[in-house]
C-alpha cells in the first residue's frame, strides 16, 4: 500500500466522554449508563480521565487543542469543581488555543440548570441543550424527565450565567407528532435567539428500547413536509443550514463538529469514547476505541488495555470517510482539503467523484466539491458510489 503524504497535521480538538445519566432514553444508542445500574465514580472517573490524557500525550505532543466538547451521557451532572479539575488539568499538559470552543452537553432539568453560572466561571462558554421538544406530551414519550417548562427556565438561566453561544437540540418526527407541532418546536425555540439549533430527525437505533418495541411515528411525507417547512422557517429567522441537521446564525457554527466533518482530528478520552490520529511522521492515520464500561474504563485508565480497538485506515476507508463527513456540510470543502486530510491525492477518488457529479449528487469545480440539494436528500445514494 502506498504511503499517505501530509504537508502538516489538520486541526486537533479534544472529546471528553461522561457516560452516566439520570435515565436512559428510549432512542438513546449512545454510550449511556444509569446511575442506579452503573455508579456514579466521579471523583475517581475525573482521575481517570487525566490518566488517559497523560497516556496520549505522546501521540499528539506539540499540537494546539482548537476545540473540547464534553458529551455524554449527561455531563452537566457532574459538578463544576470536578469540571475545573479536568479542564485545569487539560490547561496544564496541552497547547491551548486562545480563543478556543468549550462546549458542555447539558440537560434542561432544574437540578443541572442550577449549576450553570458556575460552568461559564471555569471557562466553559458554549452549551448544547438537550431540549428535544417544547410539548409535554413528546418529551414523556421520548423518556424525557424534564417538562417544557424547565426547558424555558433552563435556557433563560444560561443567558443569565453569561452564555451567549449555545445550542438548542430538537428531534422532529417524533411519536404522534403533526407538522404544525414540529413547527412549534422550532417557534419556541427561536424566541430564546440562540446561536445554534440541532434540528433532526428521530431515528430508531439498533439496541435501543424503541428498537425492541417501536412506536408509531409520521409517515415519511409527513416526515419530510416537517424537514422542508422547518428549514424555510429556520432560513427567514437567520439560521443558515450549514449541516444535513445543524443550522447557525452568522458566525456560529460549531467549531468542533465542523473538525468532525472537516476530516480533521480528535482525541477521545473516557468510557467507549473514539479518537481519529493522524501520524504525519508514520504518515498514517489510525481511529481507536476506549473500553465502554465506566467502572472497567476507570480501573484500566492510563494503560494499554483502556483501548480496545486500534486500526490504520486504509486507502478505500479514507476517501469513503472523508465524503461521509464532508458531504453533510451543504456548502462542501476546498477541493484541496481531500488530499490534505486523507495524504491521498483527488485521482485516489477521481473515478467515484465523477460518477457522483454525473449523477446530479455533487458539483465538482476546480477547487471545491460539494453536495447538491439532490446530494444532500439522498446522501445514502450518494455514499454509496464511494463502497468498495
Amino acid at each position: 500500500m502506498t504511503l499517505l503524504s501530509f504537508h502538516e497535521n489538520p486541526p486537533l480538538s479534544l472529546y471528553i466522554h461522561l457516560p452516566w445519566c439520570v435515565k436512559k432514553c428510549p432512542y438513546c444508542d449512545f454510550n449511556s449508563h444509569e446511575f442506579s445500574s452503573s455508579g456514579f465514580e466521579e471523583e475517581n472517573y475525573i482521575e481517570a480521565l487525566i490518566r488517559d490524557l497523560d497516556s496520549e500525550l505522546p501521540r499528539i505532543w506539540g499540537r494546539t487543542i482548537n476545540t473540547v466538547f464534553i458529551g455524554g451521557g449527561t455531563p452537566s451532572l457532574f459538578s463544576s469543581d470536578s469540571l475545573d479539575k479536568l479542564l485545569s488539568a487539560i490547561r496544564a499538559r496541552l497547547n491551548i488555543h486562545p480563543a478556543i470552543e468549550i462546549t458542555l452537553e447539558a440537560n434542561p432539568g432544574t437540578a443541572e440548570a442550577e449549576k450553570f453560572r458556575a460552568f461559564r466561571e471555569i471557562g466553559i462558554n458554549r452549551l448544547s441543550l438537550g431540549v428535544q421538544s417544547y410539548n409535554d406530551a413528546h418529551l414523556k414519550a421520548l423518556g424525557r424527565i424534564h417538562d417544557a417548562a424547565q426547558a424555558h427556565h433552563a435556557i433563560e438561566l444560561a443567558q443569565d450565567a453569561g452564555f451567549e453561544n449555545y445550542n438548542i437540540d430538537l428531534m422532529f418526527g417524533l411519536p404522534g407528532q403533526s407538522i404544525n407541532e414540529a413547527l412549534d418546536d422550532l417557534e419556541k425555540a427561536v424566541t430564546h435567539s440562540p446561536t445554534h439549533i440541532s434540528w433532526y430527525q428521530l431515528t430508531i437505533e439498533p439496541n435501543t428500547v424503541f428498537n425492541s418495541k417501536p412506536p408509531t411515528l409520521p409517515n415519511d411525507d409527513e416526515i419530510w413536509s416537517m424537514q422542508e417547512r422547518g428549514q424555510s422557517f429556520l432560513e427567514v429567522r437567520g439560521f443558515k443550514q450549514y449541516e444535513i441537521s445543524a443550522y447557525a446564525k452568522a458566525k456560529h457554527p460549531a467549531l468542533h463538529n465542523l473538525n468532525y466533518w472537516q476530516f480533521g482530528d480528535y482525541l477521545g478520552i473516557g468510557a467507549g469514547a473514539h479518537g481519529k490520529i493522524t501520524n504525519v511522521a508514520e504518515r498514517k492515520i489510525e481511529r481507536y476505541t476506549r473500553h465502554k464500561i465506566p467502572k472497567r474504563y476507570i480501573e484500566l485508565a492510563g494503560t494499554n488495555a483502556a483501548i480496545t480497538e486500534t486500526r490504520v485506515l486504509t486507502h478505500d476507508e479514507l476517501v469513503l470517510e472523508f465524503v461521509m463527513n464532508a458531504f453533510r456540510l451543504t456548502d462542501g470543502v476546498p477541493a484541496h482539503l481531500l488530499s490534505d486530510r486523507t495524504g491521498l491525492t483527488l485521482k485516489n477518488a477521481e473515478r467515484e467523484l465523477l460518477v457522483a457529479e454525473e449523477r446530479g449528487l455533487i458539483e465538482w469545480q476546480l477547487n471545491k466539491l460539494s453536495p447538491t440539494p439532490k446530494g444532500i436528500r439522498y446522501l445514502n445514494e450518494l455514499l454509496e458510489i464511494f463502497v468498495k
